[in-house]
């Protein structure tokens, strides 16, 4: 069997699959993410440590024997964060993850020496104050004493894996989240990292993802429970994870939507995809030679979870009750917008300044018509990402959905609607990132003969499509939707 982690934005859902692909069984432990004025994103690394020990203790304790028939362990991670080390690798701060938008000083410094169509050329990213290079040079600038304590730079499943290994090291689709990564060569760029004044001896080294990358240590086994010597394999970020899990691990795999805390829409490529106008971004994909272009909106699912605790704070049932009023009424069909940018936004705008909004909201508005709003916001705002796919070539004739928002019927049909693209939901919507942790390690101790088997391991259960009717209004709606951002702009930026 293969135990994989997925290190998520409020949790580490850690799954057991066997040797034929099937999810034995899974479980999640959750943290806490430090939200805080200007931006402030962070976790503490050492709560990931206890997650991931707790949550692999609760699996093996669940199937009898399981101890001794795990063959690896492997990992997803959340990506485009900073976890910064000392000379023993331990944490010299909370971890600033990808929602922290800080660096905004230090971004424009990092433009203004390279230039935005050159790192974009580069990285496959825009230069953004939520990637790890202008992060890392944010604490260098405002937290001196504390950056003279720094090592090492790593992402999230970088240090869990040098917890269980002693081995520092990350991949390359780790690597392709932080603006310092050439991808095309597969190494970091010398140009990037001498831009931003930091040392080149910060930046680990980059393993493909199946590397086993070392074996479990007493150390580590007395935290997990797992057996000293069991291999490690080292895994990869979140979003080329979910991709696997979801399938797509080809051009002819079709395209993918994760509803999570962030939220995107993705396909597989065999070359970067570069949008004229940097509406998206690419991410060299877990599987080897391959390439994800990605639009990633910052509070996707959170924008959901923000409204529910919001209109119930503490109700049990608030998913079901007010997803179920809210597909009982309009909201931009009764001139109601949501703009979905609570924690700034990447695609399309890449704005960490832009801030969430109601607009057109009237005094017969009650908490259905504000969830509904919420929904289509997020719709409304991935589609504009999905719209730079297919404007710069790319063939989508569907749209396959995965992360815990992809369980409610009424969102994907709001999705289907407004995409007028059929929508269709996995069986494994909320295991398919660890599932794609669980391929990638079971490919790298030789369980698996190939990614290959990410199509067979998952298949669709449900498909929403929409009328001619209703998909004409919401593309009337989403450019008021967008005209709202645009005439907005200015105000954010007055901020």
């Amino acid at each position: 069997m293969i135990i994989s982690h997925d290190l998520g934005t409020t949790g580490d859902k850690a799954t057991l699959v066997d040797a034929d692909g099937h999810v034995i069984t899974s479980v999640t432990e959750s943290y806490l993410t430090d939200f805080g004025s200007s931006g402030k994103a962070e976790q503490d690394p050492e709560a990931w440590w206890r997650a991931v020990g707790t949550a692999t203790r609760r699996l093996l304790d669940s199937v009898p024997g399981a101890v001794n028939q795990v063959a690896g362990v492997s990992f997803s991670g959340q990506m485009m964060g900073a976890v910064l080390l000392d000379s023993a690798c331990q944490p010299v701060r909370p971890a600033i993850i990808w929602a922290d938008t800080r660096s905004t000083a230090q971004t424009s410094t990092l433009i203004e020496r390279v230039g935005m169509d050159r790192g974009y050329a580069i990285t496959g990213h825009r230069l953004n104050p939520t990637y790890s290079l202008t992060k890392v040079m944010w604490v260098r600038d405002n937290e001196p004493e504390v950056f003279s304590r720094v090592r090492h730079l790593v992402l999230a499943k970088d240090f869990i894996v040098q917890r269980l290994t002693g081995v520092l090291v990350t991949d390359p689709s780790d690597a392709s989240s932080t603006n310092a990564f050439d991808q095309r060569s597969g190494s970091w760029s010398e140009e990037l990292i001498e831009a931003s004044g930091l040392p080149r001896s910060l930046f680990p080294e980059v393993a493909p993802s199946t590397a086993v990358v070392g074996a479990v240590t007493a150390e580590a086994a007395a935290v997990t429970g797992l057996r000293v010597g069991t291999p490690v394999v080292l895994g990869g970020g979140d979003g080329p994870m979910g991709a696997l899990g979801a399938g797509i691990i080809d051009a002819d795999s079709g395209a993918y939507t994760y509803l999570g805390s962030s939220s995107w829409v993705s396909f597989a490529a065999d070359a970067p995809l570069h949008d004229p106008e940097m509406r998206t971004m690419t991410f060299n994909h877990v599987v080897p030679g391959k390439f994800v272009p990605t639009a990633t909106m910052q509070a996707g699912g959170a924008s959901l979870e923000w409204v529910m605790d919001v209109l119930a704070p503490g109700e049990q049932d608030r998913y079901d009750r007010l997803l179920s009023a809210a597909n009982g009424v309009l909201a931009s069909g009764d001139g109601l917008y949501f703009l979905p940018h609570l924690l700034g936004e990447r695609s399309p705008y890449w704005n960490p300044r832009a801030r969430a909004v109601f607009a057109g909201l009237g005094r017969h508005h009650g908490p259905p018509h504000l969830t509904r709003a919420v929904i289509e916001g997020i719709a409304f705002n991935l589609c504009t990402g999905l719209q730079a796919f297919q404007q710069n070539g790319a063939s989508i004739e569907g749209v396959d959905a995965i992360g815990g928002a992809a369980n409610s019927d009424l969102l994907l049909q709001v999705f289907a609607d407004v995409w007028g693209l059929p929508i269709r939901r996995r069986n494994l919507v909320d295991e398919a990132t660890a599932l794609g942790a669980a391929i990638v390690g079971g490919v790298g101790v030789g369980m698996f003969d190939s990614f290959e088997i990410a199509k067979q391991l998952s298949h669709r259960t449900a498909t929403f499509t929409t009328e001619p009717s209703r998909h004409s209004e919401y593309e009337k709606a989403h450019l008021k939707f967008t005209d709202a951002y645009r005439r907005l702009e200015p105000w954010f930026d007055m901020s």
